[in-house]
């Protein structure tokens, strides 16, 4: 782990008991061991260091993963279900990675009060969309979904998908929740089931023959 990796982490830790809106750069510092002004010659400041934070925790989560959604080309026998379920495994294996779940339950907790954490909320959801619209898109060319209507359908099933977690997330916080899945499974029941309206909403012809 290099210096810039380290003080990630140290902020990270400091994050998840106080909440970034009361992290200093003098205790990250503290944390890692160095003086203050050596933290200044690798981060200009703490909105720096969280930026930092989110874009090499979500890389490191993605290693080894297929991505937020394989190339469905891939699933040519396989129905729309399967491969949405599958697909949202993946971007699912990613959030619930130990220290990205750590990361969004602090962002998540200071949303509302946080422009940074709001923006990096924002960041994640319209990474989501995009991934979605242009999976849907591939999944219309190989008749496993209706053709029209995919840019809404991408952004209901994103949106849809973004404020099911967000209710995981806060059951959790709230101690209503032991972990994020259920049965030893990343998913929720709520995602299932959503997926499973979902796709006999927008399934296509190909779908359908093959889930007959």
């Amino acid at each position: 782990m290099d210096r810039k990796e380290e003080i990630i982490h140290a902020a990270l830790e400091l994050a998840s008991v106080n909440g970034f809106k009361s992290l200093s750069m003098s205790q990250i510092a503290k944390k890692v061991g160095i003086k203050a002004p050596s933290l200044y010659n690798h981060f200009k400041s703490k909105d720096e260091i969280v930026k930092a934070m989110y874009s090499t925790l979500r890389e490191k989560a993605l290693k080894g993963r297929s991505g937020d959604f394989p190339d469905p080309g891939a699933f040519a026998s396989k129905g729309l279900e399967q491969i949405l379920t599958e697909s949202l495994s993946a971007y699912l294996g990613m959030i619930l990675d130990r220290n990205m779940l750590l990361f969004f339950r602090v962002l998540y907790s200071e949303r509302s009060i946080n422009p940074l954490a709001a923006k990096i909320m924002l960041d994640e959801t319209e990474h989501m969309i995009r991934a979605t619209r242009n999976l849907f898109y591939a999944l219309a060319v190989h008749g496993k979904m209706k053709s029209d209507g995919i840019d809404t359908a991408a952004m209901t099933f994103a949106l849809t998908v973004h404020s099911l977690i967000d209710t995981r997330m806060d059951m959790l916080t709230a101690g209503k929740a032991d972990s994020f899945g259920e049965n030893q499974s990343h998913f929720t029941k709520e995602l299932l089931a959503f997926v499973k309206w979902f796709c006999a909403q927008v399934g296509g012809r190909s779908n359908e023959q093959e889930t007959d």
